[in-house]
């Protein structure tokens, strides 16, 4: 693989090293977060009625994101201005792999303490991102960036998407892997992901050597030092009103999609009472659908702009919202419903970060990017909040109702990406 670039030449086995932690580490997004623990947290809260065991995973999701999105930023420009990016990525991924591989001696009735570990899991995972991102100008400068920028999205697609279809195959033909039932292959897939995400994360942490600065900086300034930075970052958005207007659209509309995500197949398990192996099935189509989808939102956004290309997106959300509540009744919808939004899951993503893109100036993108990615990580608590205290407020709602406040994430986000020009210029 040979990759040119303006500056330098990228040493082709960093670059690699570092796209095969997305391989790695995107196994916990598919096969945990997105597809067995929930079903695996709905088999083992049964002594919970439906709306206390929704409640509390609702609860797990949201403290867990809102953890991560308040010290996740900090820590980063902690590890900038120390040079302990590696560090921190190591600390934080050790942490998601230990608690992924707790999960598999979680027993039967113990849901508090695999809500627990679900959320430290995800705390590690998160933090983890944030460092891996950071690496990215130290494997690749100049116009190369976006190539390899690529490489790792496309690798955690495959990664990802990889071990899932075998951990389903695992769960669906259990007895050809010699286990007793589907809770077995259940917890075998909690290690195999586990053990995807270290092998993986090894290649990164002793290839990829990052540029420390000449001079070390004593610890105490480092603090005091990405406080101010932070700070001062902040304050430089605040003063410009485009930017505020599409973080703060952005954060309510990638809430909606990421609590989609991570609550459809518990919903469509425990509320609608659907099949669980064709809840999972569908889940593994809708990896497989999002990878060429983004690419074709790609090509739209290019054709007619990047805010109109989302508003396509929320508006194929707001139809799933809607059918989800109304319609939903079998797993043949689920599987309409998991191509639906796999049409449009990747494009919003992509989209969102090109449009954001269009709005700073090109010389401060590290810093700019570094709050967008805050407001990625901070994501996911307004959704499953709402999910949580609907049926709570309103006495009468059943626990289906809880899905339809996301409506209005997708609503008002993209009410405020219209006061947005329709292509923005730098």
């Amino acid at each position: 693989m040979v990759l040119v670039q303006t500056e330098t030449r990228s040493p082709a086995r960093e670059v690699f090293a570092w796209a095969l932690y997305d391989w790695g580490n995107s196994a916990f997004a598919t096969t945990v977060m997105a597809g067995f623990f929930p079903v695996f947290y709905s088999a083992i809260s049964g002594r919970l009625d439906t709306e206390q065991a929704q409640f509390w995973f609702n609860i797990a999701l949201a403290l867990s994101s809102l953890l991560i999105g308040l010290s996740g930023p900090l820590f980063g420009v902690i590890a900038d201005r120390g040079g302990w990016r590696n560090g921190f990525l190591a600390g934080f991924a050790s942490l998601g792999i230990v608690a992924t591989a707790a999960l598999a001696w979680v027993q039967n009735g113990q849901w508090a303490m695999a809500l627990l570990l679900y959320a430290t899991a995800s705390i590690g995972f998160a933090g983890g991102n944030i460092f891996y991102d950071s690496l990215l100008p130290h494997v690749a400068r100049g116009r190369n960036m976006d190539r390899v920028s690529a490489l790792g999205y496309a690798l955690g697609y495959g990664g990802g998407g990889l071990l899932f279809a075998l951990n389903v195959a695992m769960v669906l033909k259990f007895d050809w892997f010699g286990l007793s039932d589907a809770g077995a292959a259940v917890r075998l897939s909690f290690l195999s992901v586990s053990l995807w995400w270290l092998v993986f994360t090894l290649p990164l942490l002793f290839m990829v050597r990052t540029r420390q600065a000449r001079e070390q900086v004593p610890t105490d300034q480092v603090w005091a030092g990405a406080w101010h930075q932070l700070v001062d970052t902040l304050k430089a958005i605040r003063a410009e009103r485009l930017l505020v207007v599409f973080l703060i659209a952005y954060w309510l509309y990638i809430d909606g999609v990421n609590t989609v995500i991570k609550t459809a197949v518990f919903f469509g398990d425990r509320v609608l009472g659907l099949d669980q192996s064709g809840l999972i099935s569908a889940l593994l189509l809708t990896q497989f659908v999002a990878l060429p989808a983004a690419l074709l939102f790609g090509w739209v956004g290019q054709r007619i702009g990047a805010r109109a290309g989302i508003l396509i997106g929320l508006g194929v959300y707001l139809g799933v919202i809607v059918y989800a509540w109304a319609l939903l009744e079998s797993s043949r919808d689920f599987y309409l419903l998991a191509v639906a939004i796999g049409l449009v899951q990747g494009g919003v993503q992509s989209l969102s970060r090109s449009l954001f893109a269009s709005l700073i100036p090109a010389h401060k993108s590290a810093e700019y990017f570094g709050v967008f990615n805050l407001v990625g990580k901070f994501a996911t608590v307004l959704g499953p909040l709402l999910m949580a205290l609907t049926p709570l407020l309103f006495v009468s709602a059943s626990p289906r109702t809880s899905i339809l406040p996301l409506a209005l994430l997708f609503l008002i986000g993209g009410g405020l990406l219209l006061q947005l020009p329709h292509r923005p210029q730098r």
